[in-house]
């Protein structure tokens, strides 16, 4: 798929989260029975609780680290950050988006090893390219976002496509 048609690049989360980086493992994400896929909708009430997470790829013993971000908050951004396959670093903060619509943005990592991954010391304006270098995760294995805006649906509002 080109990257003018990937989901990704048209809801600019290539760009504004993360670089161009080729799937080598599958990511899905959903809340209660409804799967998060590239731009759906949700609103806040459908993401209180946290979601349930499946990581595949082609060794059951790697290990992963999840990074949930909200790039449209006003500081962007506190993350939500998870090892799977070991422990939850942070637990999670179900979105609260206050104007307009808000991507969350769902970036999975290949760790190199345990304990590679630790709780970041800065939560604002937490920058995805920064934690990857960091922990020298390299480019990302997956990569899934929604949209969400308040239940009263007040404020602007931007399209990204479904």
């Amino acid at each position: 798929m080109s990257r003018e048609r990937d989901p990704l690049a048209v809801g600019r989360v290539i760009g504004d989260v993360i670089d161009p980086f080729v799937r080598t493992t599958t990511l899905r994400v959903s809340y209660g029975s409804r799967e998060v896929t590239n731009g759906r909708e949700f609103k806040p009430s459908q993401v209180v609780n946290q979601p349930r997470v499946e990581v595949g790829g082609h060794d059951l013993r790697s290990l992963y680290t999840l990074v949930m971000v909200d790039p449209d908050a006003p500081s962007p951004s506190e993350p939500n950050l998870r090892e799977y396959l070991q422990w939850e670093v942070i637990s999670y903060e179900s979105p609260r988006p206050t104007l307009g619509i808000h991507r969350f943005v769902f970036v999975l990592y290949l760790q190199l090893g345990r304990q590679t991954v630790y709780t970041p010391g800065w939560r604002q304006n937490f920058n995805t390219r920064d934690f990857a270098e960091l922990y020298n995760l390299g480019s990302p294995v997956a990569a899934v976002y929604f949209n969400c805006q308040r239940e009263s649906g007040s404020g602007g509002r931007r399209m990204y496509p479904m």
